[in-house]
This record gives C-alpha cells, sequence and structure tokens, in this order.
C-alpha cells in the first residue's frame, strides 16, 4: 500500500511541475487534464502526508521516552506517545479506502428521471413525493435543481418528472437510487382505510457531454413538432417540441417543456447523451459479468431496492438490510444516514474486492 502512496505523492509533486510550464499553462485541454488529475489525488496526498508526519512523531518520542529519567516528563511523553498510536491506524483506515478506484463520474451533475410505476394514481404522487425528497436534500448541499421535462398527474405528483442535479459530487451521492421504490401507506382517496403499495422508478444518470460519448451527428434523427402543452396559443402553433433518435441504439428523447425549439433542443440533448452512454455502459458490465444483480448505479429499474412505509415510520433499503424508523425526516430531505450507509457498504466491497 505505502509504495502506492508514495508513486502517488510523486506523481502529485510532477503534476506541480507541470501546471507551472508555460507550454501546459497555453494548452487549454492539457491544463484541463492535469488539473483534474491533481484535484482527484489530493486528498490522497494531503492524507497520507499528515501519516507520514505522525509516524515521524511517533518514532521521535518512542525514542526521546527511552532516553528520559524525569519521570514526569515520562509521564507526558507516555500520553502523547499513546494519542500518536491510536491515530496511525485511523489514518491508515482513511488511506485504505482512498486507495479505493473511484467511479470516474462521482464528480459529475446528475439527471434524474422518476416515474410513478404500479399503483395508478397513489404511484404518480409518490412519484412527486420522491422528487420533492430529492429536491429538498440537493438544496441541503446547496446544488442547484433544473426540470428538465415534467407531465404532472391531474391528481397530484407526475407520472414522470425528469431533472438535473447540478453541483460537484451530485452523482456520487444519488447514483444509488437508481431502482424501483415501494411506498406502502392509506392514500388520500381511500375510504375504508387500506394500505395500499405502490411503486415508483428511479433512473439516475451522470450528465454526460458529447465529447465523452462517441454520437455523431448523422446518427441523430431529429423532428420537429407543434407542443401539445399548455402555455397558450403561441407553445401550441409554433414548431417548438422536439424528438430525437440516436438511430444506433434507438434511444428517443421527447422535449416540448420550453417555448423555444433551441431550449429544447439543448435539453433533449443532455437527456440523449446520457442515456446513450449509460446504455453503452450497462452492456458492457453485461458482457462483463452477465449474472451481476447489483443496483448500484445500474438503473436498473425492476429492482425493489427500497420500502417507505408510512403507518410504521419506517424506510428500508433492501440492498444493505438497512431500517429507519425516521420517514418522516427523510422524506423530508434529511438522506444522509441512508446515504452514507450505501457509500460505506459500497467501500467495503470495493476493500474486499481489492484484498482478494
Amino acid at each position: 500500500m505505502f509504495d502506492r502512496l508514495q508513486a502517488v505523492e510523486d506523481r502529485y509533486e510532477r503534476l506541480n511541475e507541470l501546471l507551472s510550464d508555460p507550454d501546459i499553462v497555453s494548452d487549454s485541454n492539457k491544463l484541463r487534464e492535469y488539473s483534474k488529475e491533481q484535484s482527484d489525488i489530493q486528498e490522497m496526498v494531503e492524507v497520507y502526508r499528515e501519516y507520514k508526519s505522525v509516524k515521524e512523531q511517533f518514532a521521535d518520542t518512542r525514542e526521546l521516552m527511552e532516553a528520559e529519567k524525569d519521570p514526569e516528563m515520562l509521564e507526558m511523553m507516555k500520553e502523547e506517545f499513546n494519542d500518536l498510536n491510536k491515530q496511525i491506524p485511523v489514518y491508515e483506515e482513511r488511506l485504505r479506502i482512498l486507495l479505493i478506484p473511484k467511479d470516474p463520474n462521482d464528480s459529475k451533475n446528475v439527471i434524474m428521471e422518476v416515474r410513478g410505476a404500479a399503483g395508478g394514481d397513489e404511484a404518480n404522487i409518490f412519484a412527486g413525493d420522491l422528487y420533492r425528497m430529492y429536491s429538498r436534500y440537493a438544496e441541503t448541499q446547496g446544488w442547484k435543481i433544473e426540470i428538465m421535462e415534467a407531465t404532472p398527474n391531474p391528481s397530484g405528483g407526475y407520472k414522470e418528472i425528469i431533472f438535473m442535479i447540478n453541483g460537484q459530487g451530485a452523482y456520487s451521492k444519488f447514483k444509488y437510487e437508481s431502482g424501483a421504490h415501494r411506498v406502502q401507506r392509506i392514500p388520500a382517496t381511500e375510504s375504508q382505510g387500506r394500505i395500499h403499495t405502490s411503486t415508483a422508478t428511479v433512473a439516475c444518470l451522470p450528465e454526460m457531454h458529447v465529447e465523452d460519448v462517441e454520437i455523431h451527428e448523422k446518427d441523430i434523427r431529429v423532428d420537429t413538432f407543434a407542443s401539445s402543452g399548455a402555455g397558450g396559443q403561441s407553445v401550441n402553433t409554433t414548431m417548438s417540441a422536439v424528438r430525437m433518435v440516436h438511430l444506433p441504439t434507438g434511444v428517443v428523447v421527447s422535449m416540448q417543456d420550453e417555448r423555444s425549439q433551441i431550449k429544447n433542443r439543448e435539453k433533449a440533448m443532455k437527456i440523449l447523451v446520457a442515456r446513450v452512454a449509460e446504455k453503452n455502459r450497462a452492456e458492457a458490465q453485461a458482457e462483463i459479468d452477465s449474472t451481476r444483480k447489483s443496483a448500484v448505479g445500474t438503473g436498473d429499474r425492476s429492482e425493489r431496492i427500497r420500502t417507505y412505509n408510512y403507518p410504521q415510520n419506517r424506510v428500508t433499503d433492501h440492498r444493505i438490510g438497512l431500517t429507519i424508523q425516521k420517514l418522516d425526516q427523510i422524506v423530508e430531505g434529511k438522506m444522509d444516514e441512508i446515504i452514507d450507509a450505501l457509500i460505506l457498504d459500497e467501500q467495503a466491497t470495493r476493500l474486499a474486492g481489492l484484498n482478494d
């Protein structure tokens, strides 16, 4: 492990030199590439340097203790020695986690797609509740939310809502939400007081740029049509709505949220690129391991990943067997306990893989 850490520190120092080179500074692509690489390893280098400092202090204190004759000074040194001794394994554990290969998409913005599934109106209302929960959580992180496309449900909630969350590391927190979410509660329309079970699906896609994905203009068919949504005569009589089809994969995106065709094209392209990238990633993963069932980051919408039981104020994440009796707080956006547990579980799985 320490050979790897030293190699990372050496690379960090080399990147410092490169980023001071006038030839690199004048090359925007190289500058961006090296700056990102340095940013990705900065925390690891800082923790490694702190660890080395603690190890040096530990060795120095032990050496001084062996030569010290004064009982009072010796007692003070023992206290410092014990404190440093406790810090060493904490730093080593942090470094082991930092050495885990990172998901290259973790730092990206995220596109969320939430849809009502089984359960009719109640499923659509629940989809609206999930959107509200995610929005509240994003706000606590200081992230910006942008609705890209929404189909409201007449009885409340959404049949479908697609929105982007803009913020450093947004995907790293939301990627665990992909899958089917189940709700158990008494609907407002239920006169007999019976508990109903409904589901909504969530797909979580990292925002991708055209240059990140191999998409050629000739492979995209663009159709324009008059918007069918509300918004008055100008919306419905102009050809502002857009449908994009990626011919090689069959991925289709329709967008009519904006009055401007140009804006609808921009939004549709963002979603198209993200969906094509996810489809390519999923197909590549399937080739590597056709039996893998994990819903973490896969966008698998058939697996029930979480249940929200309102009568018992309980949320259960079935992937890690976590049950929390704080549903009322979680649906208000206080999701840290669930997300932190999922991150820890993924880290433990990856650590085990490194040790195999």
